[in-house]
């Protein structure tokens, strides 16, 4: 088994969430068209975002209500306004931003909600045939997700854990008396996938009309307040009361000393293994349907994943253990299409870990960041590449951007990489490193748009084992021409990584 190679070419790193804005926060309207228009400019053919399901607390793509589900702040108020579902008026009428630059989630969560509740009324959809087709083809997940969302309003929005016994345990009665008691609620939540999904499916065909792909981030594992985890119990490692036996997370790494205690549920594997892993055929399924591209995030884990014991505060205690592996890959294979799989291979990376990822033919990924001491060994830096099967980054959203991470070296460091990367007077570092990364052989090379931007750390997205501040940076409409689209293009033409037509 054995997918097809990705195309080489060079793309971006853009959550939709850090596109610019009227509204505080990135959405899947005009703004998104733009960047794609932005892409074209630089003849990059990747777009690769961050997780696009529902957020909860903390804000993470990473923890979100759904694995399935799109986030309801992504969708387009303009549109909304065009469809004749909301009035201007209205949405003038809310706070959406202290700062042009950064999200303000509260907010999102205060107004946005109250809004979307307001076109939903305005709707006609029930009756249309787009709806009805719409529910049949995301009938395994929405109506759970839609109950869930439903009953935990209901709950304050507390965590299931914490719901009265009969629903947490979803008790057959506990179940009709909730769809029945809240069948509007659900139908909204319904609505709100039923509209997401129907600006999703027009941007990507956007940028497939822009020969862009799209390249999607699926988080490993799921959150434990999740409609993934309350429907289907079983699939997890949860006790006879629901409680977590083990939890997900790395050991001490270059990120944290201690570990990253993730807290995410284990999957039982050899439950799903029963049914050929039906679970994450569908969940693949429907990531195939929105991206080009899948970057499985912490693939590692599918081989061998890191196990901690719930009642431990850090990731010291934890072991490893044997994960289903290439099983596993042959099911996802089968029901993807023609999307491509990009391995996030980070972190202890074993050699049954490459063993599958090249029987599968996945391409790793190269962290230029990471390659950054110079050990002449170091096989993060590119004249270490021995496979073009590879994706490249100078950082990913855990990183600092290239400006804040060379900005805290020391300046016999900075010396040595200025050497490396052939750094004069005439050629600054960052620039220096972006040009390494572009003529590395590489098969993709993906930037964050803040090292486009030359932006300093001010600027990083997540800092790991943090939560408060992160997941907050926009780009503002301003920046797009502090860019020379022009030398970006010379670039990508002269290390062969503009998309090739037949005329050519």
């Amino acid at each position: 088994m054995r997918t097809n190679p990705l195309k080489r070419g060079n793309g971006i790193l853009m959550p939709i969430s850090s596109l610019p804005s009227n509204y505080g926060i990135g959405t899947l309207g005009k703004e998104a068209y733009n960047f794609i228009n932005f892409l074209k400019k630089m003849n990059c053919n990747y777009w690769q975002v961050l997780p696009i399901g529902p957020t909860s607390y903390g804000d993470s793509p990473y923890q979100s209500f759904s694995a399935f589900a799109g986030n309801p702040y992504f969708i387009d108020l303009d549109i909304l306004v065009s469809e004749k579902l909301l009035k201007q008026s209205e949405i003038n009428e809310c706070f959406w931003f202290d700062r042009e630059d950064e999200v303000n989630y509260g907010a999102q969560y205060w107004y946005r909600f109250k809004l979307l509740r307001k076109a939903y009324s305005r709707s006609k959809h029930k009756d249309t045939d787009e709806y009805k087709h719409f529910l049949e083809e995301h009938a395994f997940y929405l109506h759970d997700y839609a109950l869930y969302m439903s009953v935990k309003a209901a709950f304050e929005d507390k965590a299931w854990q914490e719901w009265d016994e009969d629903i947490k345990k979803r008790q057959p009665e506990a179940i009709r008396f909730y769809e029945e008691k809240y069948a509007d609620d659900i139908d909204f939540w319904k609505f709100l996938q039923f509209k997401f999904n129907e600006q999703w499916s027009k941007l990507k065909a956007a940028a497939k009309e822009a020969n862009i792909d799209i390249v999607g981030d699926i988080p490993l594992y799921v959150s434990l307040d999740s409609a993934d985890v309350w429907a289907n119990p079983k699939l997890f490692e949860l006790d006879e009361d629901l409680e977590q036996i083990n939890v997900a997370g790395v050991p001490p790494d270059y990120f944290s000393k201690t570990g990253q205690r993730w807290g995410n549920p284990i999957y039982r594997w050899d439950i799903m293994e029963n049914d050929w892993f039906y679970w994450w055929r569908e969940r693949m399924r429907f990531a195939a349907m929105k991206y080009d591209v899948i970057r499985i995030d912490h693939f590692i884990g599918i081989v061998n994943y890191y196990s901690i014991p719930a009642s431990c505060e850090t990731a010291m205690e934890g072991e490893w253990v044997k994960g289903p592996g290439k099983v596993l890959m042959e099911m996802i294979s089968s029901v993807i299409g023609d999307a491509k799989i990009i391995a996030e291979d980070l972190g202890v990376l074993t050699q049954n870990v490459v063993d599958v990822i090249t029987e599968c033919g996945y391409p790793g990924m190269k962290v230029l960041e990471f390659g950054m001491d110079l050990n002449p060994d170091n096989l993060f830096l590119p004249h270490n590449y021995v496979t073009d099967n590879c994706v490249a980054y100078i950082g990913t959203h855990d990183n600092d951007t290239l400006k804040g991470f060379l900005d805290k070296l020391p300046k016999k460091k900075i010396d040595n990489l200025k050497f490396y990367f052939n750094a004069s007077e005439n050629v600054d570092l960052q620039t220096a490193v972006i040009k390494a990364l572009y003529a590395s052989s590489a098969r993709v090379t993906i930037l964050q748009m803040q090292d486009i931007l030359g932006l300093g750390s001010e600027a990083r997205i997540n800092m790991p084992s943090t939560i408060g501040t992160n997941w907050r940076w926009r780009m503002t409409k301003d920046q797009y021409s502090k860019i020379d689209t022009k030398y970006y293009t010379k670039l990508a033409t002269l290390y062969n990584r503009l998309e090739k037509t037949t005329e050519e």
